[in-house]
């Protein structure tokens, strides 16, 4: 192998077949140093996916007769493609009723809020929405770095809770969220078959830390009323289950993506910390969350897509390893914005994430280097800069 197709980090043990390093959250290798993740994806091409389908057609025919004249599910959506995707699948073949649900994290691009009108105006669907406060989300934003090592705690806990909330105000049981669990997450594999989604699911996942340990330095219980998920008995009167998509049909990123752009025209933006422009087009703060993450576990986006890429025959593993690196220590340009709105400086944010370090990292230099890449829209939410465009009469 060059010195060009290896980690960015060699002391850390990677799966022998695809990129991911040992400091992924959750990861097993079996006795012969293969990922789970990897694993899944062999099992996935041996799943009877016909039958699977054919369970998902009776999940969705049993939810059409008990909703009678309500909606038949909701499905959660940011606009993104994976929400379009499941849209587009629930509608057009399963012929579903269902409530759209938005979480919005208040950073939308200009792109991911155009996909967002686009997906519901293709498909003719009600929608609700709930935006948390500017402030709110700056000062959570702000929070989110010192409690889990990654500014986005309001959106992984949002987009858990709220459609909970619709869920049982309205009486809609069924959830259908998109990619399984078993895809790429490294939490499950294709052998244990559809998981079940419940109410700590992104509390266990993403969000870590529960909503009173959110409150403080200008957080209230009140401002978070909607980020605490239904109690267990609510839940349970309201009968609510959640499945997922890519438990019952075969999920392909590219292959849906390619659809969704030359169906729809749902569009791409360029992502900062990957070669991809695709995943989380809907946020202009992605760049900082997988920073944070190459920070503190030493691998970010790149060498998450990377090592999709390699598993599905894409790219050769020295190939991964090799776009990880110029992508993963990217200092990303939304730095600038998450900084203005926390008041943190980057030496601060710096500092503050060495204490989030894994201890496989704790006595190793974490390269930092400039961007060299141009970026397609302004690093800064839409909503916010069409505000200030026309107050400043500039329209």
């Amino acid at each position: 192998m060059t010195e060009t197709g290896r980690p960015m980090f060699p002391h850390l043990k990677h799966c022998v077949r695809c990129c991911m390093p040992e400091t992924q959250e959750g990861v097993d290798f079996d006795d012969m140093g293969i990922c789970r993740s990897c694993r899944s994806t062999e099992i996935k091409m041996h799943i009877d996916w016909a039958a699977r389908e054919r369970a998902l057609a009776r999940i969705m025919e049993q939810a059409k007769a008990e909703a009678g004249d309500g909606y038949d599910c909701i499905i959660p959506i940011s606009g993104g493609k994976d929400s379009m995707f499941q849209m587009h699948v629930l509608t057009q073949v399963y012929g579903m009723k269902p409530l759209a649900v938005t979480h919005s994290h208040n950073w939308y691009s200009e792109t991911g809020w155009y996909n967002l009108q686009l997906c519901l105006e293709a498909f003719g669907v009600d929608h609700i929405m709930f935006t948390p406060a500017r402030k709110l989300v700056n000062r959570l934003a702000r929070k989110s770095l010192v409690k889990i090592g990654d500014t986005c705690w309001h959106c992984h806990a949002g987009v858990g809770s709220f459609p909970l909330h619709i869920a049982t105000k309205f009486r809609i049981p069924l959830l259908i969220w998109g990619e399984s669990l078993a895809e790429s997450s490294g939490r499950a594999t294709y052998d244990d078959g559809p998981q079940a989604f419940d109410r700590e699911t992104f509390t266990r996942i993403s969000a870590k830390s529960r909503v009173p340990e959110m409150v403080g330095d200008g957080i209230t219980m009140k401002d978070l009323v909607l980020y605490e998920p239904p109690s267990a008995e609510e839940c349970e009167a309201a009968g609510i289950k959640g499945i997922y998509l890519g438990d019952y049909m075969f999920w392909d990123d590219e292959r849906q993506t390619e659809f969704l752009r030359d169906e729809y025209g749902w569009r791409e933006t360029t992502m900062e910390g990957t070669y991809k422009c695709y995943k989380s087009a809907e946020c202009v703060m992605p760049g900082m969350h997988d920073f944070t993450c190459y920070l503190k576990r030493g691998y970010g986006r790149g060498t998450f897509h990377a090592t999709m890429d390699v598993r599905n025959g894409l790219l050769t593993r020295e190939e991964g390893f090799e776009l990880a690196r110029q992508t993963d220590s990217e200092r990303p340009a939304i730095m600038d914005y998450y900084c203005e709105i926390t008041g943190y400086t980057e030496a601060e944010v710096l500092d503050i994430m060495k204490g989030h370090r894994l201890a496989q990292l704790k006595d190793v230099e974490v390269p930092v280097r400039q961007k060299n890449r141009p970026h397609e829209e302004p690093l800064r939410p839409y909503m916010q800069r069409l505000l200030e465009r026309y107050r400043d009469g500039k329209e």
